[in-house]
């Protein structure tokens, strides 16, 4: 309890509980509301904790069974909080521009990051240097603008397990995606949005800098301790399927030196009831005469 505590604290600090105008409300959220002061929505900070703490828990489960979880925020006040955050935890994301298909038509996206990949390449072995300056500039630019749309996403051969939006409403179309997908997805659900959108919904202020960041950072954390605990299961297989080999060899080695035991103690008995010499007649003692 007093971890949640001191995590209120945190959130209220960040003005996390700071909604829209009463106006501008969804209904969907009433649950959510804890009251209105000034005509603007307050957040019931301990609904906050509660889905954070649910989201977090999910998400590191998704990051144990090594799956990616894709970081969507769009919005110029979160796009380089979200780039960070991402980029520590090694997931892909998309801070500049949500493509239309950017999932549900993943293959040509694959392709327009193949071919980023592929004018890189040339750019840099130096297979492009018989092509005029003009030609070149051309292709640099065409890698710029690829670049700066699908860096994030540059990594990824699948389809990710989960979605982190930042903003519901403003990422509507990134969050139609997902669901017509199945994928699992995240999101920070402010007074004016629809929280039944998300499968785990954070009740909180979409729009403050502080507010992103430690909610996002929240989430960041939770997914790398998943990935922490799935890399010391991998060290722990590798540790045991290494001790067992040794196992084995130690008892291969036994088996094998016993089995030599038993060939020089064969070899020995086979020498030792070989024919006997006959003596000379030469050398026999005199016989006497009967």
């Amino acid at each position: 309890m007093e971890n949640n505590t001191s995590l209120q604290q945190q959130l209220l600090e960040a003005g996390v509980h700071f909604g829209h105008l009463k106006k501008k409300w969804n209904p969907k959220m009433l649950p959510y509301i804890f009251a209105e002061k000034k005509g603007i929505h307050i957040i019931d900070l301990n609904k906050t904790v509660e889905g954070l703490e649910e989201a977090a828990s999910a998400l590191k489960s998704i990051a144990k069974s090594g799956k990616k979880i894709m970081f969507v925020a769009t919005k110029k006040q979160a796009k380089e909080i979200v780039t960070e955050a991402a980029k520590r935890v090694n997931m892909p994301f998309v801070t500049e521009r949500w493509l239309g298909g950017m999932l549900t038509n993943f293959n040509t996206v694959r392709k327009s990051v193949k071919k980023m990949q592929h004018i890189e390449k040339m750019l840099n072995d130096g297979t492009l240097d018989s092509i005029t300056k003009k030609e070149r500039l051309t292709l640099s630019r065409d890698r710029e603008k690829m670049e700066k749309v699908l860096g994030g996403i540059s990594q990824i051969s699948r389809l990710p397990a989960a979605l982190f939006l930042v903003d519901i409403g403003h990422e509507h179309i990134a969050l139609a995606e997902a669901r017509r997908l199945n994928i699992t997805t995240i999101g920070m659900v402010d007074t004016n949005c629809d929280p039944n959108k998300v499968e785990f919904s954070i009740p909180s202020n979409d729009d403050a800098t502080k507010s992103i960041a430690i909610i996002t950072n929240y989430i960041t954390n939770a997914i790398a301790e998943g990935l922490a605990e799935r890399q010391a299961q991998k060290d722990e297989e590798a540790e045991e399927a290494e001790q067992e080999e040794v196992k084995e060899y130690k008892v291969d080695e036994g088996g094998d030196e016993r089995e030599e035991g038993r060939q020089r103690s064969r070899g020995r008995s086979v020498a030792g009831s070989g024919p006997k010499r006959r003596v000379p007649s030469s050398n026999r003692p005199p016989q006497g005469r009967k």
